[in-house]
């Protein structure tokens, strides 16, 4: 069984496909034991830091709620302002602070890179929870679980990434993930904010189909999931080229009337106005059980970079 215990979480091409299915196969036990009511105690006597200098509603506290739900204890910065960053403070030396009050840190930071670099300044588990518009590696491997969960199996699908592909830290990791499987890529985006080619580049390698598209709609007659994102307004240096393409795709009910039969939408959160809300109740309407996916895809990472499980 590949071993995960004392290892970082830094990057979603990190993990080998048998350790994909490792943490898959313990969420779907912890999943199983949140909806029977068990008690878990898995991490009992051990304490997380979730370590926060960018904005988070659903990483944040699906990461506390998977470690309380655990057993665990959490202590938390919840933005760059209330902590000593404010005053000039390194993030070497922030690391080597929060080493001694906590046996596993969860970090979110607006640079590339800086989830590595806290991982070298530290032997406690550093856990990437989004470094610029790096990657997200717990965010992919949740998505994986949800694809998973409404589409059984993974091999053979088309998938469609669409949006923001050249900032969004959340695609550039599920892509690479998910060149672990056989699926067909389609990526839908203004051509201002296409993927990054050594994304492309690395999944044409690996033997992976990829194609490029700025239509929605012709993408949606050929996809199984559809994976929505937002235009990041805040990795814009152009107020200008933001209002330009903020509204380039907007998800409509239109469209799954046009779309392949049974495609799950999914979109990892928050939205702003690129999925109407006459969205919600169509049946495969993913967005939110993929949100509450976290806390069990969490747990189980928490609970093998510690060694517990």
């Amino acid at each position: 069984m590949p071993q995960l215990a004392s290892k970082d979480v830094l990057r979603a091409d990190q993990f080998s496909k048998d350790e994909i299915e490792v943490i898959m196969n313990l969420a779907h036990e912890y999943e199983g034991a949140l909806t029977d009511g068990r008690t878990l105690n898995v991490m009992e006597g051990q304490v997380l830091c979730t370590l926060f200098y960018e904005p988070s509603t659903r990483t944040r506290l699906s990461f506390e709620a998977a470690m309380l739900r655990l057993g665990g204890q959490v202590i938390s910065v919840a933005e760059a302002k209330s902590s000593s960053a404010s005053k000039g403070e390194s993030l070497c030396d922030t690391i080597k602070t929060v080493e001694a009050y906590a046996d596993v840190i969860v970090l979110r930071h607006p640079q590339i890179g800086a989830a590595k670099e806290a991982a070298e300044a530290t032997s406690k588990p550093v856990l990437n929870a989004g470094d610029g518009a790096g990657q997200h590696p717990t965010q992919s491997l949740l998505d994986l679980y949800t694809i998973q969960k409404e589409k059984e199996a993974v091999d053979g699908l088309t998938v469609t990434l669409a949006g923001d592909l050249k900032n969004g830290r959340t695609v550039h990791s599920l892509a690479l993930l998910l060149a672990n499987y056989d699926v067909r890529f389609l990526f839908v985006s203004p051509g201002a904010l296409s993927m990054p080619a050594k994304i492309v580049d690395r999944l044409r390698e690996a033997g992976i189909s990829v194609k490029m598209a700025e239509d929605l709609a012709g993408a949606l007659r050929e996809s199984d999931v559809l994976y929505m994102t937002r235009i990041q307004k805040e990795r814009f240096d152009d107020p200008s080229e933001y209002d330009r393409l903020k509204d380039s795709f907007i998800l409509t009910r239109k469209h799954i009337e046009d779309a392949r039969n049974g495609v799950v939408v999914m979109h990892p959160l928050p939205r702003v106005n690129e999925i109407a809300e006459d969205m919600d109740d169509y049946s495969g309407a993913a967005y939110f059980r993929q949100a509450a996916n976290g806390v069990p895809v969490r747990m189980a990472l928490l609970a093998l970079v510690s060694g517990r499980a």
